[in-house]
Parts: structure tokens; C-alpha cells; sequence
């Protein structure tokens, strides 16, 4: 059998143990004591309305949902002020990022990402057999001058996730401005935008402009995985120029969005007291955090201020202290993985959870 001799070489992505292993493992018998604070999920879960859209959905699940996503389409254009033909919905945004793979990567071609940013950007390069190419960070920040730096003749893509996981950090608007007027026109700029939401509002760039304005080299990728707390049906959508929509539909499986992810993502967007509620809880965990990490000993632990939902925190052995905490019944994420070995990312929960991770943490330090 011949196969296509790169696709060894792609990096499998380590996910998270599940929590019932966990459990398994070390011996507890009440799995509900387990505090899970790793891959950066809502810890309040999803909207009331979307629970209700999915139990009305489960009666319907012999049938195949609607491939247009014409509902959900029609309902977040208008919430965003674009056309319904500049959106396209994936299974995540991590399939739209594999679509662009599809539409703008192959051999002799590369790509541009930041060396700090999210794992899964190498693992597409990859699987297109494109050169990779990473541009340093400057204070665990996206340097986009040395992005821009990085591009070459063979660049097509060049991704921005905004705010970065895992570092939360933040490029400002007036930065990105400057980079998309430097950035060459045959790169296609990703804009990763997955913690948007929990951003505060005067340091959100507003990148719906340039796609109304007709800018044909930009895409902003978004999820209702985050602040929405849908991570389970896995939905995210893309907002582009329609020529690359377009495009993007081309390699799009049919059906690639399931019906309880739709129905769950038409009824979330009604729900704005759940999205503030979700905003205000995490900014108050922030700030619990921030407030507690300079009093740990003599010298307190070096932290990265965060805009997003976790925030990353130097222990000293990440692995280890990771798995301390595992011991306590506490799941965080080592960042050994990023080339930060000395570094732990702790997902924000609820205020209970927040002061038990603390504790813990505590006790180990």
C-alpha cells in the first residue's frame, strides 16, 4: 500500500485525559470533586435557552440537519452586519482551519505562525506537507512586525490567534491595522478569535470591517466552544469576503454541522444575560487569580496577565506540579508542549472552583 509518506510525520495532538480516568486512577470514588480546569471550557455550561433547543432537537435526530445552516446563517449576519454568503460554519473552528489548509497549502508553499500560539496550526502545515514557518514572540505576544518579517514569495497564510492560547495575551487594534496594511496582498490573513468574547470591549478589534469593506485576504474564525460553552457539539463559523466562502465550500463535507449543534448555537445567541453572566464570572476569576499569584512565598509566581478564560502561571516544573494536582483532584494543563516547561495554564472556573485550584496549588508550593 502506498501512502503519502509525510503524514507520518504529523504530530497527534494530545488531548486531555477525561475526568472519569482521572478518577480511575488515583483511587476516588466521587467523580463530581474532580475539578477539570484544562482545555479552557465554560465552566457555568451552556446557555438555559440552548439546553432547551437541544431537548427539543433530540426528537429529530433521524433527521439529517440542514447543510446550509440557513437558520443560524440568516440570524448571525444580521447580528454582525455582514452578508449571509461572507459566513461558513464548521464542526469547530479547527475544521474551517484544516478547509484552509485544503484551499491554500501544498508542497512548495509555507505558512506563518507565531511560535507560542495554538498547537494545532503545526499539525495543519503539516498535513499539507507546507513548510512551517514560526516567527518569534516578543513577551509571549505576537510580534506581527516579525511576522510580517517571516513571509516569503511562497506564503499564503499567515495566522493571528487574538487573544492567544495559551500565553491570553493581546495584539491591539492600531498594531493590527499596521499589519494589514503591510501585509502583502497574495497572504491570506487568519484571524483566530475563539476567546473573543472575553475580551474587554475597548480592546476588541474590529476586523468585520475590512471583510465589509470588501477586503478579500482576511478571515476571522470564531466558536461557540468557548464563552458560549457548546465545546461538546462542536461548532465554530468563519466570516470572510464570499469569493474565499465560496471557495471553502468547495472542500466542505455535506452535513459537516450536526442539527443539535444548530439548533444548541441559534438558541445561544438569544441569550445574552448567560454570555454576560459567563463575562463577569471570568473576569472576577482573573482577577483572583492575579491578586493571589504575588502573594504565593517570599516572591510570589510570575503570571502572564490574561484576556481570555485561563491564564498561565510559572510553577517551576509544570509536569510535576500538574501532576500534584491531579492529587488533589485539580486537572490543569502543563505547557511543556509550548516549550514552557516551567509553566502550568489554569482555565477559569467558577468562584468555588477558582478558590480550590488556589488552595491546592498552595499546598504544593
Amino acid at each position: 500500500m502506498k501512502t503519502n509518506e509525510w503524514i507520518s510525520s504529523v504530530p497527534v495532538y494530545e488531548p486531555g485525559k477525561p475526568i472519569e480516568e482521572v478518577a480511575r486512577e488515583l483511587g476516588f470514588a466521587d467523580v463530581s470533586e474532580i475539578i477539570k480546569v484544562a482545555s479552557n471550557e465554560n465552566e457555568l455550561g451552556p446557555s438555559p435557552k440552548a439546553m432547551k433547543a437541544m431537548a427539543a432537537a433530540a426528537t429529530e435526530m433521524h433527521r439529517y440537519p440542514d447543510g446550509g445552516c440557513f437558520y443560524l446563517k440568516d440570524k448571525l449576519s444580521a447580528q454582525l452586519g455582514v452578508k449571509p454568503q461572507n459566513l461558513l460554519f464548521g464542526n469547530g473552528s479547527n475544521e474551517l482551519i484544516e478547509f484552509l489548509g485544503h484551499v491554500c497549502l501544498g508542497p512548495g508553499t509555507n505558512f506563518v505562525m507565531s511560535e507560542g500560539a495554538f498547537v494545532v496550526y503545526r499539525l495543519v502545515a503539516k498535513l499539507f506537507n507546507a513548510q512551517l514557518i514560526v516567527a518569534p514572540m516578543k513577551k509571549l505576544t505576537h510580534d506581527l512586525d516579525a511576522m510580517l518579517a517571516a513571509i516569503t514569495p511562497e506564503t499564503r497564510m499567515v495566522i493571528v490567534c487574538n487573544p492567544n492560547n495559551p500565553t491570553g495575551t493581546i495584539v491591539t487594534p492600531a498594531k493590527i491595522k499596521t499589519f494589514l496594511n503591510k501585509l502583502p496582498a497574495h497572504v491570506l490573513a487568519v484571524f483566530d478569535e475563539a476567546y473573543l468574547e472575553y475580551m474587554p470591549d475597548d480592546k476588541k478589534p474590529d476586523l468585520i470591517k475590512e471583510i465589509q469593506k470588501g477586503r478579500e485576504n482576511v478571515i476571522i474564525l470564531r466558536t461557540f466552544s468557548k464563552a458560549y460553552g457548546l465545546a461538546g457539539l462542536r461548532i465554530g463559523y468563519g466570516i470572510a469576503h464570499e469569493k474565499l466562502i465560496a471557495l471553502l465550500n468547495h472542500v466542505r463535507q455535506p452535513f459537516n454541522v450536526n442539527a443539535m449543534a444548530l439548533a444548541a448555537a441559534l438558541a445561544a445567541l438569544d441569550d445574552e444575560k448567560h454570555l454576560a453572566k459567563t463575562r463577569k464570572i471570568n473576569f472576577q476569576g482573573l482577577e483572583l487569580f492575579a491578586s493571589s499569584f504575588p502573594k504565593f512565598g517570599k516572591t510570589g509566581l510570575e503570571f502572564v496577565p490574561s484576556f481570555a478564560n485561563f491564564i498561565l502561571v510559572k510553577t517551576g516544573n509544570g509536569r510535576e506540579v500538574f501532576k500534584e494536582l491531579q492529587k488533589r483532584k485539580v486537572i490543569v494543563r502543563p505547557m511543556d508542549g509550548y516549550g514552557l516547561p516551567e509553566w502550568i495554564r489554569i482555565t477559569i472556573g467558577t468562584p468555588a472552583q477558582n478558590r480550590a485550584v488556589l488552595k491546592a496549588l498552595k499546598e504544593i508550593l
